[in-house]
């Protein structure tokens, strides 16, 4: 679990293929503080088990589901990338709850300034829209953002000065390709409330047997 609160950028140092699955390492310093093997570091807002620890570096598996659903397939060496480590318990809560699994992505629109801050324009599937709600949370590329408008097709974020300095938000430009992940609540709430896809359907008798 994390919060959206990117820590780091880091940088790709390479990539190894292996059949149809990768092998990410990472330059980065921060989130290597107090990381060990088997611990989870989320790469531009993708939740990834460390396997390998450096002097400098981490290294992460990619399966072919992740490289399928995020655009981790379209990184390079030399990329640079977010970062964040997991969430503990007991940490402030800055963001929202973000999970590390990808829905899917988003193609970048238009990039428009606005006095102190960069509005960003993000096509996006209707599968995904579905979810994504005005002043609701979304997280792009890992960064936790809110939603300022949306549509049918597309969706916009404000970008604050900070967010574009220490992210890789600053170096997006129209056709990026970006991760998204949408408020996980939302997507428990409609499968709880939609009988066709519910184990079981949300009636009165169901509320009092749960205590409501």
């Amino acid at each position: 679990m994390f919060t959206g609160l990117i820590e780091e950028t880091g940088r790709i140092r390479s990539i190894r293929q292996a059949g149809a699955d990768i092998r990410l390492t990472i330059d980065a310093k921060k989130v290597l503080e107090d990381s060990h093997c088997g611990d989870s570091i989320s790469v531009n807002g993708i939740c990834l088990t460390v396997v390998e620890l450096g002097n400098g570096f981490f290294a992460a598996d990619v399966m072919p589901e992740t490289l399928r659903r995020s655009s981790l397939g379209i990184l390079r060496p030399g990329s640079p990338v977010n970062l964040e480590r997991a969430l503990k318990l007991g940490d402030r809560l800055g963001g929202h709850l973000v999970s590390g699994h990808i829905d899917g992505t988003g193609v970048l629109l238009t990039r428009t300034a606005e006095r102190n801050a960069i509005i960003l324009r993000v096509s996006a599937p209707a599968g995904l829209l579905r979810y994504i709600i005005e002043k609701g949370s979304v997280a792009m590329d890992g960064v936790s953002l809110t939603v300022a408008e949306v549509n049918s097709e597309s969706f916009s974020v404000s970008i604050i000065p900070h967010s574009s300095a220490v992210t890789i938000i600053g170096n997006y430009q129209p056709g990026d390709r970006i991760n998204i992940e949408c408020d996980m609540i939302g997507k428990y709430v409609e499968k709880l409330l939609n009988p066709e896809k519910a184990t079981r359907p949300i009636t009165l008798d169901f509320l009092a047997e749960n205590g409501f």
